[in-house]
């Protein structure tokens, strides 16, 4: 024990406050009560608030309350919104639903080789998937679409804050211009939020279309929300693969498939850097970059997009030159866009369930030549181009059929690229001048004359009932009195076409029109020789095959074979003929033909000859040159020209023997060069004349004293 006894040695606080006598003091209990509740009731000092203070209050109070309905807001949106991406997560189909659910099918054109020409329709191609593309077209839409596409969750808010702020400065709304879509919003567009299509609420597809491309912010909300869901029902891949299979490509292209082998003739698998490239850059805008709309166009957007590519670090700065340097070209057919008036009437002719209005995937092979098809297209442009002032509004149109009216090719305007444009050779009715006259003399000869009968050609007049007495001239303003049947149609001689017309019988010879296929309605009066009908190329061709398939009508065709891709066996063939029913007898069509060799060995259509062919046809001109026509054929083809104006306005210096003639002779010469000359079917008349003329009025034949003279002179022009 210590030495203080039971004294407790003083405490820490004792000797603390051993200074203040009061602490020593024991306190009583009511001092110790007050003393506690004085503890427990004091409050600490309030620190006066200054004038700052009291101006910054309220602002202090409206933004605690702004807080206080923002977090709550916030909270309510973000359950709102993931209550929607969960519906709409729930409501996705499998993904390979929604590769392809194009409302159209498509149509390929193949020519009688085989070879693709021409496409019509949307065109899908078949399904790919990012991974079974090439990986240069994969990295090339990722580099020009979303370069971000594995890293957001289907919205990127620091895109849609850049393409705002670039919309802004370029004086445009916020919506405007720049979207600032990722991929999967995109794809949410292509799928137009998941409403399918309803011709109930839409007219067209087109409508449609227009309706899911939208901007409006309420249409954007909607948008973020769908692509939200996708991410959660999909993964990247599968996104990616619905977006590179819906995606609209140009020229008909749905799809990265479908647009590889439009434009270049091979599979998406198979592309290369500058390829990719192209394909990837008609993303931003299709039509405009279509590489068959404008090439080099097509290609400065491929060069921005192998630079994003490099910047990217998808090529190496070796590669990204190399594919500069060896630009994307198209492919044969793809550059060629031959046939565009041929496929529109192909389509026109076919069945509309599987051409115009299809929903399938159809195959038609056709009889198209293509080089048969290229050298009209460059006859047309070569003759307008060095024959034919510039600025004329002049157009042209060329058709060119077998003996058995199978179409080898066909030029419907000067706009030989042109698709769905009028088409001169098959929708333009005009009148045939004297590319009529064959059909006269077809009629006279089933009759029974023959190509050496004697014609008057002298001044003549026709009365005609209610008005003035008609008197035909002839386009060179002179007579040449008794002339050969032969002479009269090798010179487009108008008098005696009129004479034989009246003699066999317009009725005759409206059958024999008729019946070679010429389907318009067909004049009246004595005019009918003169051809003040109206036809079309087509049908005029296909008469004029007639005669060289030795008198038998045709009906022009260009489909062979039609059946659904994938199918082998055809829903429709049609590769036998069109060869109908005997219109003349074989000997009258021999006959004729001999007399139409004569039009280009002697008479109107001498530009024709080529050397070494012999060629058989008809020159035609129309009052006051509206028109010009040149037909003709070899012992293979029958080709028609047609010239004039669209508003029928009259042709300066342009006859049927003149422009026209020309340019059957440079379609034509390319295409016989190098073959074996093909003789035509035709056979001369017996030499001896007929002891009598053609004249007058009523056809009556009459003795001549001069009948010897004309034989001999007759004998000279025939050998």
């Amino acid at each position: 024990m210590s030495g203080n006894g039971n004294k407790r040695p003083p405490l820490v606080a004792d000797r603390r406050y051993a200074a203040n006598p009061a602490a020593k003091k024991p306190a009583g209990k009511k001092t110790l009560t007050k003393a506690k509740t004085s503890r427990r009731t004091r409050a600490p000092a309030k620190k006066k608030r200054g004038l700052i203070g009291w101006i910054l209050a309220p602002f202090a109070y409206v933004l605690r309350l702004i807080w206080a309905v923002s977090w709550r807001l916030g909270a309510a949106t973000a359950l709102i919104i993931g209550v929607a991406v969960y519906y709409f997560a729930t409501q996705m189909p499998p993904m390979t639903t929604l590769v392809d659910a194009r409302t159209r099918g498509s149509v390929t054109l193949q020519d009688y080789k085989g070879d693709v020409f021409a496409w019509r329709g949307d065109q899908f191609g078949g399904m790919v998937t990012a991974t079974s593309v090439s990986p240069h077209l994969h990295n090339a839409v990722l580099a020009t679409e979303d370069k971000r596409f594995y890293r957001h969750f289907g919205i990127s808010p620091r895109g849609i804050a850049s393409a705002v702020r670039i919309n802004l400065r370029a004086g445009r709304g916020p919506l405007s211009g720049n979207g600032g879509s990722t991929i999967t919003q995109q794809t949410a567009k292509l799928l137009c939020l998941g409403v399918p299509f309803d011709p109930d609420t839409w007219d067209t597809e087109a409508a449609y279309e227009n309706d899911c491309r939208q901007s409006s912010i309420w249409r954007k909300a909607k948008e973020a929300i769908f692509a939200m869901a996708m991410e959660v029902a999909y993964t990247k891949e599968e996104v990616l693969t619905i977006y590179l299979n819906r995606a609209y490509l140009g020229a008909g292209s749905r799809g990265f498939e479908a647009a590889a082998q439009r434009y270049f003739g091979i599979s998406a698998a198979q592309v290369n850097p500058a390829q990719a490239a192209m394909l990837a850059g008609l993303l931003k805008a299709p039509s405009t970059y279509a590489p068959t709309t404008n090439i080099e166009r097509a290609r400065d957007r491929a060069s921005v997009v192998i630079g994003l590519m490099q910047d990217q670090g998808y090529l190496s700065a070796a590669q990204a030159s190399t594919a500069r340097a060896n630009p994307a070209t198209l492919s044969e057919a793809a550059a060629a866009r031959a046939g565009g008036f041929f496929a529109d009437w192909v389509m026109e002719s076919g069945p509309e369930f599987f051409t115009n209005d299809t929903t399938e995937d159809v195959i038609i092979r056709t009889t198209l030549d293509q080089d048969i098809q290229n050298a009209a297209e460059n006859a047309l442009i070569s003759v307008f181009e060095n024959q034919v002032r510039d600025g004329s509004e002049a157009q042209a149109a060329i058709v060119v059929m077998s003996a058995d009216g199978a179409v080898r090719a066909m030029v419907g305007g000067r706009n030989i690229r042109a698709t769905g444009a009028f088409n001169r050779a098959t929708q333009a009715l005009r009148q045939t001048g004297s590319s009529f006259k064959p059909f006269i003399y077809a009629a006279a000869l089933e009759s029974g004359f023959s190509p050496n009968d004697m014609v008057d050609d002298s001044p003549i007049c026709w009365r005609i009932p209610g008005s003035a007495d008609w008197c035909p001239k002839n386009y060179d303003r002179a007579f040449k009195g008794p002339i050969t049947l032969t002479q009269a149609l090798a010179e487009s001689r108008n008098v005696p076409a009129v004479i034989l017309s009246e003699k066999v019988g317009r009725e005759a010879v409206r059958t024999v029109a008729t019946q070679f296929g010429i389907d318009s309605d067909l004049a009246a009066g004595p005019a009918l020789a003169l051809g003040v009908s109206e036809s079309t190329l087509i049908e005029m061709t296909g008469a004029y095959a007639g005669i060289l398939n030795g008198g038998s009508s045709v009906t022009p065709y260009g489909l062979i074979e039609l059946r659904i891709q994938g199918d082998d066996t055809a829903l429709m063939d049609s590769s036998g003929s069109g060869i109908g029913e005997r219109v003349i007898r074989e000997s009258a069509a021999r006959q004729l033909t001999w007399m139409m060799s004569k039009v280009v060995a002697e008479g109107t259509g001498s530009r024709a000859q080529i050397d070494g062919w012999q060629i058989a046809g008809k020159s035609g001109t129309t009052q006051a040159s509206r028109d010009a026509w040149f037909i003709a054929f070899t012992g293979d083809y029958v080709t028609g020209v047609w010239m004039g104006y669209d508003n029928n306005r009259p042709l300066t210096g342009v006859t049927g023997g003149g422009l026209p003639a020309e340019i059957w002779r440079e379609t034509m010469a390319p295409v016989l060069a190098g073959r074996t000359p093909t003789p035509l079917p035709m056979q001369a008349p017996a030499t001896a004349l007929n002891a009598g003329v053609l004249a007058g009025e009523g056809g009556t034949l009459f003795d001549r004293d001069i009948l010897n003279v004309l034989d001999i002179i007759l004998r000279d022009q025939l050998n």
